[in-house]
C-alpha cells in the first residue's frame, strides 16, 4: 500500500512538471496550487502517529502542531490563488499579456 508521504512527493512531482511544460498562466497557478496540495499531502502524512488519540482530553495525544500549519497553509494558498487568477484575469483585459 502506498503511503501519504510517497503520494504526497508524486502529486507535488505532477505540480511541478505542470510549472515545466505549461505557457498557460492560468494552468501555471494550478500547477503551483497541485504542487502545494502534494506538499500539505506529504507533511501531515509525517505527523500520522498510529495508535494517539485527539488532543483533547487524551491519555496520549498527537501533536496537532503539524495539522495546524497545514491548515494555515491551505486557507494561503487560497488568499495566493484567487491573488494571481484576479491578476492574470486584468493583464489579459488591459491586453499585457499574450500566451
Amino acid at each position: 500500500m502506498i503511503s501519504p508521504e510517497q503520494t504526497g512527493v508524486i502529486i507535488m512531482l505532477v505540480g511541478i512538471y505542470g510549472l515545466m511544460t505549461k505557457r498557460n498562466p492560468v494552468k501555471l497557478v494550478l500547477s503551483v496550487n497541485v504542487a502545494s496540495l502534494g506538499l500539505v499531502l506529504f507533511f501531515v502524512g509525517l505527523a500520522y502517529s498510529p495508535g494517539k488519540d485527539v488532543p483533547i482530553m487524551p491519555t496520549e495525544p498527537v501533536d496537532p502542531l503539524p495539522a495546524t500549519l497545514m491548515l494555515t497553509t491551505l486557507v494561503v494558498d487560497v488568499a495566493i490563488t484567487s491573488l494571481a487568477l484576479a491578476m492574470i484575469m486584468r493583464m489579459r483585459r488591459e491586453n499585457q499579456w499574450f500566451p
